[in-house]
């Protein structure tokens, strides 16, 4: 595989540079010397700052955009093997590797490079790190899943030996790295296109955990199912979060203010309990604000500082995002994608002033939608109306949705076969007219889903 060098910056392509994580590798070896470009589909926030920051973007990939002057190439899954763009680096022998692979040569040039896992809030665990880290006056490296106000995007090159990075397990991508400390968050079905089961995902898991070190540390929540299988036999030291006292970390005493905030004594060994307020709403994130913590005494950060970080965290783009107020109808935003995550946020949502809860979802993949298309139902009954767009695709053809039998209008009937209403529309335009003359004064709107819905709440905005 080819070798980054960075005493030796060369110049590097990035197949799909427009994605999250992509996007905030290229920034990163572009601060670091390198000459970087790249190509996607279409234009977003991330190629915005891309070009902000003097890097070439190609819309459309196209052979004519691979030229000799290239050292290596990057690509995700997401990017078809037969496009023009990989014929042409393979006519060239240009050396490619994968998003993972990349980031994982990166990892070895820290001295402590954190990999924050989990199928379920990652990007907010690592905002959260990032808000310690940085108050700290650690300067840390940041490589995070979400556009953050702190760090003026989704990346941020620091000087110090500390790297923090989230590590996706989908296609296996966080075995490619070199974490000396982990953090699992949680461990559900999905990805369903890639992953044979759950216990097939466990798997993944658990090698991930192997690849800590003796001195390293993994930090993990005990109300994993079976916990044991993923940390029996670790070298590392192991930190546990959970919700009661047989963990290290746990939280007692959880109250919430008029706005649906979490209040909690944080209790962890050796220290007495500490109060934490956060302005991010939902039992998940008191979960997830515990490994933050725990991470925190780990560097020897003091607990004041670290307090004051979470207090002052007040999320990260499209997790429960407040978008703003049109006709007395407040608008916000989340990415929640699966059945866990939508129950999560329609909880957390329970807690914030409203008269009636709107949840706006558009299903992501049609594999996921599939295969859990029961759990969806369940979880979008905790709203009081539901309106489903069609199928975000994503790196799925149209024409698997066929295949499969599977559509939103599938959903919708499982939604009403639990006794819910619900309203299915084909287009954007159609689902906003409908909330124009539905919602009223006081009523909270969500849109809800990891593809574009929420150009829905915008377009409402006026933005």
């Amino acid at each position: 595989m080819y070798q980054i060098d960075f005493n030796h910056p060369v110049s590097v392509y990035f197949v799909g540079i427009g994605g999250c994580g992509m996007s905030s590798l290229a920034r990163m070896l572009s601060d670091a010397g390198f000459r970087v470009s790249g190509s996607d589909r279409s234009r977003s926030a991330y190629t915005d700052m891309l070009e902000a920051a003097g890097i070439t973007v190609f819309y459309g990939q196209r052979a004519e955009n691979i030229t000799d002057a290239i050292d290596c190439a990057v690509y995700t899954s997401a990017v078809p093997k037969d496009s023009p763009e990989f014929q042409a680096l393979h006519e060239k022998n240009i050396p490619c590797m994968t998003r993972a692979e990349l980031m994982g040569q990166i990892m070895k040039h820290y001295d402590t490079p954190v990999a924050v896992s989990g199928t379920h809030g990652k990007t907010t665990t690592t905002s959260m790190i990032c808000e310690i880290l940085l108050k700290a006056g650690m300067d840390p490296t940041i490589s995070v899943g979400a556009i953050l106000r702190s760090i003026g995007g989704n990346f941020r090159l620091g000087r110090s030996g500390c790297f923090v990075a989230e590590a996706d397990e989908y296609t296996n991508s966080f075995l490619h790295f070199f974490p000396k400390i982990g953090i699992i968050l949680n461990i559900e079905e999905d990805h369903p296109d890639f992953f044979q089961d759950l216990a097939d995902i466990r798997r993944s898991f658990r090698k991930f955990a192997q690849l800590l070190p003796a001195d390293g540390c993994l930090i993990i929540n005990d109300a994993i199912p079976n916990r044991e299988e993923i940390t029996d036999g670790l070298p590392c030291r192991i930190i546990t979060c959970g919700t009661g006292p047989e963990s290290d970390y746990y939280f007692r005493d959880l109250s919430y203010d008029e706005t649906g905030c979490p209040s909690f004594l944080l209790c962890s060994p050796g220290r007495d309990p500490r109060r934490l307020s956060l302005q991010v709403r939902g039992e998940h994130n008191v979960c997830n604000a515990l490994a933050a913590m725990a991470l925190a005494d780990l560097l020897s950060v003091e607990p004041a500082v670290s307090s004051e970080a979470l207090h002052e965290y007040r999320g990260a783009a499209r997790r429960f995002e407040y978008k703003g107020t049109v006709g007395g109808v407040t608008v916000i935003d989340d990415f929640a994608h699966h059945p866990t995550e939508i129950a999560a946020t329609l909880k957390a949502a329970a807690n914030y002033p409203h008269k009636t809860l709107w949840c706006v979802f558009q299903p992501h993949t049609y594999t996921r939608t599939k295969a859990l298309l029961k759990d969806f139902a369940r979880a979008l009954t905790l709203a009081d109306q539901i309106v489903l767009a069609d199928i975000y695709p994503s790196r799925e053809p149209v024409s698997l949705g066929v295949t499969l039998g599977i559509s939103s209008r599938i959903l919708q009937q499982e939604i009403q076969a639990l006794g819910k209403t619900c309203y299915y529309f084909p287009t954007f335009d159609e689902i906003e007219n409908f909330l124009l003359e539905n919602c009223i004064k006081g009523d909270l709107l969500i849109t809800m889903g990891a593809g574009d819905v929420l150009k829905i709440g915008e377009n409402l905005l006026g933005n």
